[in-house]
């Protein structure tokens, strides 16, 4: 099946930003960003995760389905881009609350990554 592994990393990509955001935010590391899914996260937990799964899945199927078009590929690479970034924020978010990084050196960095992703989604 042609996209599938990338397909399926992408929704890895997803849950696993669910799951860290409902840990950093229930913990008062960080804060959802995305202002639609903070109302959604403050709903409950179970919305929040129903939401994120229900985006992945469509996501996926419109990809496994299209992916044979120039679009698809292009849209499934972007996406990949955007959330390995994103990983790599959960990665600072996570070293940040172990002490092991400043808070401002954090706080300095997210603001540079948040301008970057916001040229993308």
């Amino acid at each position: 099946m042609h996209l599938f592994r990338e397909t399926f990393l992408l929704f890895s990509l997803n849950l696993l930003d669910a799951i860290l955001t409902i840990i950093w935010v229930r913990n008062g590391v960080a804060t959802e960003g995305n202002h639609l899914m903070a109302r959604l996260l403050d709903s409950g937990d179970f919305t929040f995760l129903s939401a994120k799964i229900a985006i992945g899945t469509i996501t996926a199927l419109v990809i496994l389905r299209w992916g044979n078009r120039r679009l698809a590929r292009y849209g499934l690479t972007v996406a990949l881009a955007v959330y390995i970034s994103l990983m790599g924020i959960h990665v600072m978010t996570g070293l940040t609350a172990l002490g092991y990084i400043s808070k401002t050196a954090f706080s300095d960095l997210q603001s540079l990554t948040d301008g970057l992703l916001a040229v993308f989604i």
